[in-house]
């Protein structure tokens, strides 16, 4: 996973009211932090970590300069939390973890399906159970996705997460044993027989009170 340079600065005002001003000045609130690091409060502009994150994927590394505090250098960073309107779905506020390029970090990748399964002919349907994995590596393996060919896939199909083929040097965290995709026959309907028995049910009832009627 490349880098990509992203602006941000450092802010020292905090409350509702600082958080509204920054809001309507067009920026977001962020906190970037770290194992073994001090919290820095920052402001954003959201516009432009959308744009990052559209073209590299939720697991872009951001290469950070801080306004306003020089000493902190160029701190990579990944976004660990985003809260977004539940409404208009605009950003409110971004987490962000500063990495150490040299020791692994655990992250949860999308799993991307490629190809039409061969079962889909003989009356099968594609059943996606799990879209993403947890994987460990170093910050800069960090796949943007996992691809898995879904072409050869028959009817009764199906593939595990231990069947997915990772990159040199990235490690799965998530457990083995979860299904991933699957194809299967569609559920057989059961509730036709049981209209078909009460419609008998309701035709035979006219007969016996004809036949009762004739008794009379």
């Amino acid at each position: 996973m490349s880098e990509t340079a992203l602006v941000v600065e450092a802010r020292e005002a905090t409350g509702k009211s600082a958080v509204r001003k920054l809001r309507a000045a067009g920026r977001i609130p962020a906190i970037l932090y770290g194992q073994g690091k001090t919290s820095v409060a920052l402001a954003l502009d959201p516009r432009a970590l959308e744009r990052v994150l559209k073209a590299g994927g939720a697991n872009t590394l951001l290469d950070l300069t801080v306004e306003g505090r020089a000493d902190l250098g160029s701190p990579v960073a990944l976004v660990k939390e985003l809260q977004r309107d539940p409404l208009r779905g605009t950003l409110l506020h971004a987490d962000l973890y500063q990495v150490d390029l040299t020791k692994t970090v655990e992250v949860a990748v999308p799993v991307h399906l490629v190809g039409k399964p061969r079962g889909l002919d003989f009356g099968g349907i594609l059943e996606h159970t799990l879209r993403e994995i947890t994987l460990e590596c170093l910050p800069r393996s960090i796949p943007e996705s996992i691809d898995v060919d879904v072409a050869p896939l028959e009817v009764g199909d199906v593939l595990h997460v231990r069947d997915l083929a990772l990159p040199q040097g990235v490690s799965l965290v998530t457990d083995p044993d979860l299904g991933v995709v699957a194809v299967s026959l569609p559920a057989v309907e059961e509730a036709a027989p049981a209209a078909a028995a009460e419609a008998g049910a309701a035709a035979a009832a006219p007969a016996a009170e004809g036949a009762e009627k004739k008794s009379e």
